[in-house]
């Protein structure tokens, strides 16, 4: 795979929503700083992800089954978590009434946990890089590279949709349109949890 193809293949996977997606813009439109610490919070995830896709780590969890599935049970569980908070908080107007109900350190957490419980993020790393390597170069320094040009795409993907996602909260701001939105946000998680569990 050429590089262009690569980085192509990244913006696609980047662009079409998923966990991460859904936590980061449900939690920008609440406030640009909780988006953006969410997005930090999911770019660490990446960067662990990549870093054990470079030492050979999330091979070896892929090829164990037992261990691939308790990855993913343990992430279904936690997005049907996240899903269920929404939409109580929802139902309670806890999150209309009060933004700052969400703090930033726990945004940061989720979404570090999101993107790190999440097996596709795994599963990118280990399909998509090793096809843009080169068989006859050393492969721990590409693999360094590209899981690099990995975060820093996704990266510069949550830095244009933070802000985008922040400008939400005036159409928000209206009377029944946000419980609307926290209940959609909500179900979306839930929905994610089961074809996660099903992948």
């Amino acid at each position: 795979m050429h590089l262009t193809s690569f980085l192509l293949a990244l913006a696609v996977i980047a662009i079409v929503p998923g966990p991460d997606f859904v936590l980061v813009t449900g939690n920008a439109v609440r406030g640009v700083r909780l988006g953006a610490l969410t997005a930090l919070g999911v770019v660490c995830g990446l960067l662990v992800h990549g870093a054990l896709a470079t030492l050979g780590v999330s091979a070896l969890v892929v090829a164990v089954p037992a261990a691939l599935l308790a990855i993913k049970v343990v992430g279904a569980l936690y997005l049907a978590h996240l899903g269920v908070m929404t939409l109580r908080a929802a139902r309670n107007g806890t999150l209309t009434a009060s933004p700052k109900a969400v703090s930033g350190r726990s945004a940061f957490l989720r979404g570090v946990l999101c993107d790190l419980l999440n097996p596709k993020v795994m599963l990118t790393f280990l399909s998509l890089i090793p096809q843009a390597m080169d068989p006859s170069a050393p492969p721990l320094p590409q693999a360094a590279l590209l899981s690099a040009v990995t975060v820093g795409v996704f990266a510069a993907f949550w830095a244009l949709v933070v802000p985008l996602a922040g400008r939400l909260a005036v159409v928000l701001a209206r009377p029944g349109v946000r419980p609307v939105f926290e209940r959609l946000c909500g179900a979306t998680l839930i929905g994610m949890a089961a074809t996660v569990l099903a992948a």
